[in-house]
């Protein structure tokens, strides 16, 4: 990995906040032309001017004008005599508030971009002049203003209504919202300084005087400090519980005119205060917890400084004056360029702006803690680690996401950026993962095994499927796809594990018989390959749990970029896998050298073999790739185009059914039907092809999204054999006869008459006679036996089983009743023959003995080996006449099943000692 390191300097040697002058970016004028207000763009793209010509300038980040704009009166055919008392950005840098004095505030919509269309959006009347105004950064619809009545307020955009947060005696001569955008303050002309918090600690807004100062703040802002500063030539500030801090005193300088305005640097470390033909700086000592003046900016000829404007990433400084001048100043604490590609920038100890120098791109690392940025670590040309003394920042600077979370540093940290979304960290047998943009650990991991190789992480979002935009859509929120994030590590050399790192809850856990060297999570995290060291590959499917070997020896593996696609190597064969669900459908081509790479770019993938001499290239099937890629991706219906150009084979059609598996899980049904159809499941592709037209017919009825209606859900559930969720479906919108229908259609009889018994159907006996007339027809005698055995109807049933061939149900059905009732003799008489043709004769011989006819009981009883039964029939019948012959064929029967320790007691009984002995 490529390092690139800096460090900030010593605090003995750190140097202070210095303003360099870049140029003069509109001209003073020979009278008096009061700049009014200056105000940066959150975005750092555009600086807003006015002055008392009523006018507003749009300035680039480098100064160069680009567009300006008139103000409008409040009553728009009266004359332009108001001023314009300031100005303030929306937090998204597409909205700029306009305070006047002739009693409004104008809220104009500008856009993002040059040339967009600009209008006013909202307006707010009052019924005294318009003071000051801030835009809070952490309130994006609600921009707060002063009064000359001395009430504060609130403007809200969404209602483009006011409502005053809080009401005092004395005119509003200034107000500030607070570095991190969840406060307000406001100065009085009696010397009172007001605060206002939307949200103090979780215990909601909290109102409170803060202090009182001693002259008239006109200078008033709000960062690590309270600075208040007038005309009493004295510089204080205050804590946020308004106790002083710290009381700079410039009364004894005889050169010094009164302090007009003052504003903290987005970081709240370093504060500008502007006076007459010189402003200063004062920079916070975290480290001495102080403040101290850093520098003043004597500028002769300037005049009154009247605005002050700090670009939003800290860089620049706008001075306006009271002769209608602004000059824009370069605003470092240092700066370091290093091996001619980066550029860092320090505007404060805890803000650092990096600048790739060969595209101009930056990004702002910077605390949120405010803590000191001590080095800086860059990897790759792209991410960047950076180490304060509590914290660690890490930044991507193509996408500039940026996070920030607790960590001590043990200077062996070492740090992985395979995953473009997240870093891992290894450090002392642990693995830390953290994703770019959140300020909190995604997950973490004990493992000794920090090897690249065997490590994998995939952090992704799933495209979000159509049900869920319909949904979403009728709610008026916003879709989100599900979020892919987990992580395959060695517990130890022989054992896999998946965590899941959302929920910290482990996905899978594989044992191996072997010592593993390389592991690989796919794309969406379903499957996981894995090559221990006999160079064994195997695939194991995360989702059911099952495993299989792809080849006995592989020298390389990888996955195709971009694709579940997997390409080994296994001696002089190339194997490839395009449809990795399937692994027994493998792709061979024969090679010659070794596999170097995988290149995919420009609709091409090539494999790279290093043959000795000459490096050869082998591309790969982009159709059967890009079908996996369109189906990660979620573009179902390109997948369908790219199947439909190829022909059918038995990998096309096992991608035929993966993509109608995506299809009826994303509620794609065209696609669905489509996919059964190319594959000949008729029945699902008809069956679909009504849904859509169902689908049709509901949206031509109700000019809706049809694919949340209930009837159409309940065909999906119905699909996927949910199939009480289709009856819940129904039942809950009062369609009865449509679920007992839907049972009917499945042949489910019982759960339709159920149905209709539950709400009182009026057909329920007429439904019940069809179904015992469909039953006798399709032959069906058991289920027709047990219908009518369950009305009571037991005769019928027996006569229902006996003719279905189940002699044993009619037998227990009539021992069940002859307790209770007389049963017909016939009836016996028929169930004890059934018994014995189908072999059951224990049975038979009990009914023939309720019959009294004991010489077929004795034959039954006989011919089951059930000797017990008939011995004792023969002792209590025939007075023992016959014992001895069936105690010696009982003998017999256990000799010949090699019983014979129980067959010798029934030999000797039968007098047979020779063939006892025998025995």
């Amino acid at each position: 990995l490529e390092q690139v390191a800096a460090s900030a300097p010593s605090a003995e040697a750190r140097p202070r906040m210095q303003l360099r002058h870049l140029k003069t970016i509109l001209p003073p004028q020979e009278g008096i032309a009061k700049v009014t207000s200056i105000t940066w763009s959150p975005n750092n793209r555009r600086v807003a001017v006015v002055t008392t010509d009523r006018v507003v300038h749009l300035f680039d980040e480098n100064g160069d004008r680009r567009d300006k704009f008139s103000t409008k009166p409040a009553d728009a055919r009266g004359a332009k005599t108001y001023m314009v008392r300031g100005m303030a950005w929306s937090p998204d840098s597409s909205k700029l508030a306009v305070a006047q004095s002739d009693n409004i505030v104008f809220v104009y919509k500008l856009g993002t971009e040059w040339g967009d269309k600009k209008s006013i959006c909202n307006k707010f009347h009052q019924q005294s002049a318009i003071t000051c105004v801030c835009w809070p950064s952490e309130h994006p619809h609600e921009v707060v203003f002063g009064l000359a009545e001395g009430k504060v307020k609130i403007g809200q955009l969404r209602s483009n209504k006011p409502l005053t947060l809080y009401s005092t005696d004395s005119y509003v001569v200034s107000c500030c919202a607070k570095s991190d955008g969840n406060g307000v303050l406001s100065g009085h002309l009696d010397g009172t300084v007001y605060r206002f918090v939307f949200d103090e600690n979780g215990r909601g807004a909290l109102q409170s005087q803060v202090c009182q100062h001693t002259c008239v703040p006109y200078a008033l802002a709000w960062g690590e400090s309270i600075v208040c500063a007038g005309n009493d030539q004295k510089v204080v500030f205050y804590d946020s519980d308004g106790v002083v801090r710290q009381n700079f005193d410039y009364s004894g300088d005889e050169t010094e005119k009164e302090f007009t305005v003052a504003s903290f640097n987005p970081s709240g470390e370093a504060v500008v205060v502007g006076s007459f033909n010189r402003f200063y700086t004062f920079s916070f000592n975290s480290r001495a917890d102080s403040w101290e003046q850093a520098s003043v900016k004597q500028v002769d000829n300037l005049y009154t400084v009247t605005a002050l404007g700090w670009k939003a990433d800290g860089s620049r400084l706008c001075v306006g004056s009271l002769c209608g001048g602004v000059e824009l100043y370069d605003a470092c604490i240092n700066r370091y360029r290093y091996r001619g590609k980066f550029e860092f920038t320090y505007v404060s100890v805890s803000t650092v702006i990096v600048k790739r120098l060969s595209t101009g791109a930056r990004i702002v690392l910077k605390s949120h803690f405010g803590y000191e940025v001590t080095k800086i670590n860059i990897y790759e040309d792209r991410y960047l680690i950076a180490h304060t003394h509590e914290t660690l920042l890490m930044g991507d600077l193509e996408t500039c996401k940026l996070s920030e979370v607790p960590w001590q540093t043990t200077g062996d940290d070492k740090f992985h950026f395979d995953n473009e979304r997240v870093c891992v960290i290894c450090s002392r047998g642990e693995l830390t993962v953290v994703e770019y943009g959140r300020n909190e650990v995604l997950g973490s991991c004990r493992t000794e095994h920090m090897n690249p190789h065997q490590l994998s992480v995939r952090v992704k979002t799933l495209p979000v499927n159509r049900a869920a935009l319909a949904l979403a859509a009728e709610q008026g929120v916003e879709a989100a796809g599900e979020d892919i994030k987990k992580i395959a590590y060695l517990v130890d050399l022989q054992t896999i594990r998946v965590l899941d790192l959302d929920t910290g809850v482990s996905a899978a856990t594989i044992s191996h018989d072997a010592r593993i060297d390389w592991l690989d999570l796919s794309l969406n995290a379903t499957k996981l390959l894995f090559r221990d060291k006999r160079r064994q590959l195997h695939l194991y499917d995360v989702l059911t749990q099952t495993r299989s070997t792809l080849l006995s020896y592989a020298s390389y593996v990888n996955w195709v970029p971009g694709a579940d696609v997997v390409v080994a190597q296994n001696r002089g064969s190339l194997c490839v896998w395009y449809h990795i669900d399937s692994p027994d459908k493998v792709t061979v081509v024969p090679i010659k050298g070794d596999v170097e790479e995988i290149e995919r770019a420009e609709g091409k993938t090539e494999v790279i073999v290093d043959e000795g001499i000459n490096t050869v290239s082998y591309a790969l099937d982009e159709a059967l790739i890009a079908f996996g890629a369109a189906l990660d991706s979620g573009e179902l219906e390109l997948a369908a185009e790219t199947l439909d150009k190829l022909e059918m084979t038995p990998e096309t059609e096992a991608m035929w059914g993966q993509l109608s598996q995506a299809a009826l899980h994303a509620e794609e049904l065209q696609i669905a039907e489509r996919c059964y159809a190319a594959v000949g499941d008729a029945a699902k592709a008809r069956f679909l092809h009504k849904v859509v037209n169902l689908m049709k017919e509901i949206e031509a009825e109700t000019g809706q999204v049809a694919l949340g209606h209930y009837r159409v859900q309940a065909k999906l559930a119905v699909l996927n054999k949910q199939f009480k969720k289709a009856e819940l479906l129904l039942l809950q919108h009062g369609q009865i006869e449509d679920a007992m229908e839907m049972w009917q259609e499945l042949h489910k009889w019982d759960e339709s008459i159920a149905v209709a018994e539950a709400n009182h159907h009026p057909a329920v006996q007429q439904l019940k006679a069809n179904y015992y007339e469909w039953l006798l027809q399709t032959h069906q005698e058991e289920k027709a036996a047990e219908l009518r055995e369950r009305e009571g109807d037991y005769e019928t049933a027996i006569q229902l089983y006996i003719k279905g061939g189940l002699p044993a149900k009619a037998g227990r059905l009539v021992l069940a009743l002859i307790e209770h009732q007389e049963m017909p003799r016939h009836t016996l008489e028929t169930i004890a023959q059934a018994l014995f043709a189908a072999g059951m004769y224990e049975k038979a011989g009990g009914f023939y003995e309720r019959l009294g006819e004991h010489p077929s009981a004795l034959e039954a009883y006989r011919k089951g080996n059930v000797f017990s039964a008939a011995i004792e029939l023969s002792r209590r019948v025939y007075q023992g006449q016959g014992v001895v012959e069936l105690e010696l064929a009982w003998g017999d029967y256990l000799i010949q099943t090699k019983q014979t320790d129980a067959a010798v007691n029934h030999v000797v009984e039968a007098g047979a000692y020779v063939k006892a002995v025998g025995a």
